[in-house]
Order: structure tokens, then C-alpha cells, then sequence
């Protein structure tokens, strides 16, 4: 069954990036991992990042959402530029990373609600609840990261980066440590924000991923693509 989105919810730009170029060097060599990226991600719009490993799909997120400066090039944010990343929205954007950074002190619980404590997510205490059940997590919710699955520990991950509402909602592969029913369950509770108006950027290798998507960008060598035809991408099942 394919889960495409359609666009016609498609509101204003929120992000958009100019001529972005990023490298970096191992030993004698200069790698180019983002290379004069221009992308734009509208309210409403869930865009799939799609590309082998170290294509640059991680990069990328990590300039939008703050965490590497660009060495050229310019990040807009509701068509302003934005000269560093100590300017960005801090409280409008969330990231799930691969790593996904829970905090192996807290529960499953207080890693979600951590955006409220921390004041990121005023008036978000609700959406705890609401998130953890959703995503399954109710029963293993007082449990240390390290008690539960990787599975389940993305799944937090990701409840977290939704309990304030972001604007902007940046994932990097969220569905890797899932079974087929939880990565769709991901995917869903991914477009019921897309649906309420947020902006969102998957990277992923996965097709299903694309199929829940309205529009998708392939990625190769730091350069990025819009592809209109999902049958033109080559998407590799692996992590």
C-alpha cells in the first residue's frame, strides 16, 4: 500500500538553504560532503532525504539544525538569513539523531518530558502522555534507556522531539531500529505533525519511509536532487 502524501496542505517556506558548502579533512584529504546545496522545506511538507552512506544526508541536518556552522553558503529561516547557528530558533526546531541522545540517568519518561523541564516545550506537559502511549512506550515508560531496546530508545527519541510541536522536525533515519509495525507507527505519528503544520526532513534508506513523504530529495556526493519518481532511486535496506 503506498502512504503518499499529497502537498496540497503545502504553507509558506520555513527553512532554506543557499549554496550550502560543508567539507572536512581527513589526514591529507578534503572530503566534500555538502557541495553548493540548495533545499527549501515548507509548513506541511515531510521531505525524504535519500542516499547511500556518507552522502552527506547527515551532514545536512546537522547544519539545519545548528549543531555544524556551513564553511560557505547561506540558512534562511522563514526567509531571513540566519548568520550563525547561535541565532537558529532553538525552541521551533527539534532533531532526532542517529545517535539518538537520551539521557541514560533519566527514564524513558523524564527523557520525553526533558523539553518541558528544560522550558523548550511550554505548555507541552500533556503531550508526554499522549506521545508515550502512542508510540508504545506507556508500559516500559519508567524504565532506564538502558532497560529497554534500541528500538524502543528511538521511539523515546523521537516522542521527545515532538512533545513542543516544533516548526521544524529533522530525523535522522527513525525508523532504523524498528519492525515493520513500529517504523509505520513512526512514520504516522511523522505526518500527524506534518498534518498539524509542521516542517519535516527524514533521511532514510527505507522506500516505505519515502512512500509516507510528498516530496523527495536524493543526495549523492554532497549534492543534492529533487527526484520526482520514486522508481528512479536506488534505496539500499540497510542501516
Amino acid at each position: 500500500m503506498t502512504h503518499t502524501m499529497q502537498a496540497v496542505n503545502r504553507g509558506p517556506v520555513l527553512v532554506r538553504t543557499r549554496s550550502i558548502t560543508k567539507s572536512y579533512r581527513r589526514g591529507p584529504e578534503e572530503i566534500h560532503a555538502l557541495v553548493d546545496v540548495g533545499l527549501s522545506v515548507a509548513r506541511g511538507e515531510l521531505i525524504a532525504l535519500v542516499g547511500p552512506s556518507g552522502s552527506g544526508k547527515t551532514t545536512l541536518l546537522n547544519v539545519l539544525a545548528g549543531w555544524e556552522e556551513p564553511d560557505a553558503g547561506e540558512l534562511l529561516w522563514e526567509e531571513q538569513v540566519i548568520p550563525s547557528a547561535r541565532t537558529l530558533r532553538w525552541s521551533e526546531m527539534a532533531i532526532v539523531p542517529q545517535s539518538l541522545g537520551l539521557m541514560e540517568d533519566l527514564t524513558l519518561w523524564e527523557n520525553v518530558e526533558l523539553p518541558v523541564r528544560l522550558g523548550t516545550a511550554p505548555g507541552a506537559a500533556a503531550r508526554v502522555d499522549e506521545l508515550i502511549g502512542s508510540l508504545g512506550l506507556a508500559a516500559i515508560a519508567a524504565r532506564l534507556p538502558g532497560e529497554t531496546s534500541l528500538g524502543e530508545q528511538q521511539r523515546a527519541a523521537v516522542a521527545r522531539a515532538l512533545v513542543g510541536s516544533p516548526k521544524l522536525l529533522l530525523a535522522d533515519e527513525p525508523t532504523a531500529h524498528q519492525d515493520a509495525l513500529w517504523s509505520r507507527r513512526v512514520l504516522e505519528t511523522l505526518t500527524e505533525a506534518v498534518a498539524s503544520g509542521a516542517a519535516c526532513i527524514v533521511a532514510s534508506h527505507h522506500r516505505e519511509t519515502v512512500e509516507y513523504c510528498n516530496r523527495v530529495a536524493g543526495i549523492r556526493d554532497g549534492q543534492v536532487r529533487d527526484v520526482d519518481e520514486l522508481s528512479s532511486l536506488v534505496l539500499k535496506e540497510e542501516h
